[in-house]
């Protein structure tokens, strides 16, 4: 089994910024496909970015590019998330998730992910 736990949301004034982490435990983590989603209330889980086990590969979603910026560290066993310039619209509950599959190549869709963290609350006020 694998356990993930977000931290580092909040509320933050439009234009500022936080960092999200991502905490695995239960399997090596760097054979792991690391990805970020979020959801607002009312919306699907969104794809927000992802990144390889290696860290040599990202993707992100139209919506933060240039925004955000997804990284891990595979000695910590950790996956974070910068996001800058936040806007109101960044506002969700934003989701660490992991996948195992035997590649290395970044997954963008919710099916392709196993394990889930519980997720942590951001909130961009205007």
């Amino acid at each position: 089994q694998v356990q993930l736990v977000e931290s580092g949301g909040g509320l933050v004034q439009a234009g500022g910024s936080l960092r999200l982490s991502c905490a695995a435990s239960g399997r090596t983590f760097s054979t792991s496909v690391s990805g970020w989603f979020r959801q607002a209330p009312g919306t699907e889980r969104e794809f927000v970015a992802g990144i390889s086990w290696s860290g040599s590969t990202t993707d992100y979603a139209d919506s933060v590019k240039g925004r955000f910026t997804i990284s891990r560290d595979n000695a910590k066993n950790t996956v974070y998330l910068q996001m800058n310039s936040l806007k109101p619209e960044d506002t969700a509950v934003y989701y660490c998730a992991a996948r195992y599959s035997g590649s290395n190549k970044v997954a963008v869709t919710l099916r392709q992910y196993r394990y889930w963290g519980q997720g942590t609350q951001v909130t961009v006020s205007s």
